[in-house]
């Protein structure tokens, strides 16, 4: 395949409802990947499919159901654990939703519900989770983040909470994890973006406050250059880059979207690329090498036939980031 067509490459999985959460598989390869994807149905039903590229002998390549399975209330986030060298064992992968929930992917195609971890069994109501983050530096560590204000820290090895703290004055909506163990973000409703330590969780750290206090959505964590966090509001068109060097104010903002922006990302291999989605059918990326203080101009950008509700980049194989809109799930090559 020339260099020409593999700029073209998009691939496109089509499920039968609206598809939400989205999550690359580690143990991809160039030319075999797979992802998992959420159904958003609101609704207590919803699924989950496990879908596999396929390419044949020419470098055509097709998308392939590999596994489904039922998901009570819709995934609000779907990770695959971070590469292992143990590539015989079944691959694990997590979702959240009322619950945090660990699944067994098999290579015969079989999904089995490996556990559910609640850390409330004093009551049989429970605060739902509105995402999570897997710690790449210590594989045992997931973070979570709920409605009820509070994260969790859960050992995956042990299926034991390890901590839970209170982190927001209301609903948590994100969680990141520096490149380290210890080091981790969070957003909310309250509007603003806090840095905690787990060895000091008594103090926290509040490194943006948006303006008007409006909530703010993610938060996503530059890997390769750990002074540099990214953060989006509700229905706002913007995205704000933040230092920790120097918090409180905005490092950068990036305006060239047209309509509320919903997801965003770093890129794995590189500190000044980032990539953002939104209802304007948009996914841009951006290069923030020069640093000024407003981007108005992506570097790249690709349109969908939709509002873009998530993107997800590649951490295996960077040239590939993953979109998803109405009932479709695109893989695009960078």
């Amino acid at each position: 395949m020339d260099s020409e067509q593999k700029k073209k490459e998009i691939y496109t999985y089509q499920a039968p409802w609206t598809t939400y959460a989205l999550g690359w598989s580690r143990r991809g390869t160039e030319h075999d990947f797979k992802l998992a994807v959420g159904s958003f149905k609101e609704e207590y039903s919803n699924q989950v499919h496990v879908i596999q590229l396929d390419k044949d002998d020419q470098g055509q390549g097709a998308f392939r159901k590999v596994a489904e399975f039922d998901h009570p209330y819709p995934a609000t986030k779907v990770m695959w654990a971070p590469a292992s060298s143990n590539a015989t064992t079944p691959e694990l992968f997590a979702t959240t939703g009322d619950y945090l929930r660990l699944w067994n992917y098999n290579s015969d195609g079989k999904v089995d519900l490996k556990c559910l971890l609640n850390n409330n069994r004093h009551t049989e109501y429970c605060a739902p989770l509105t995402g999570f983050d897997w710690n790449d530096a210590d594989p045992t560590l997931i973070g979570t983040c709920s409605v009820d204000t509070t994260c969790t820290m859960w050992d995956v090895v042990k299926l034991a909470p390890k901590t839970q703290l209170i982190a927001h004055d209301k609903e948590v909506y994100d969680i990141a994890f520096a490149s380290s163990t210890n080091v981790f973000a969070t957003v909310g409703a309250d509007g603003s973006l806090r840095m905690f330590d787990l060895r000091t969780l008594e103090h926290s750290t509040i490194l943006y406050e948006a303006p008007d206090l409006s909530p703010l959505l993610r938060v996503v964590w530059n890997k390769m250059d750990n002074n540099y966090l990214a953060t989006i509001q509700t229905n706002s068109p913007k995205t704000t880059v933040l230092d920790v060097r120097m918090p409180s104010v905005a490092c950068m903002e990036l305006l060239a979207h047209q309509a509320s922006v919903n997801g965003l990302a770093w890129a794995p291999h590189s500190s000044c690329h980032l990539c953002t989605c939104s209802d304007d059918h948009e996914a841009l990326i951006w290069d923030i090498t020069a640093a000024p203080k407003t981007i108005d101009e992506p570097m790249l950008s690709y349109t969908a036939e939709s509002e873009i509700n998530q993107l997800q980049w590649d951490k295996t194989q960077e040239q590939r980031v993953g979109i998803c809109f109405d009932n479709s799930v695109q893989v695009l090559r960078v």
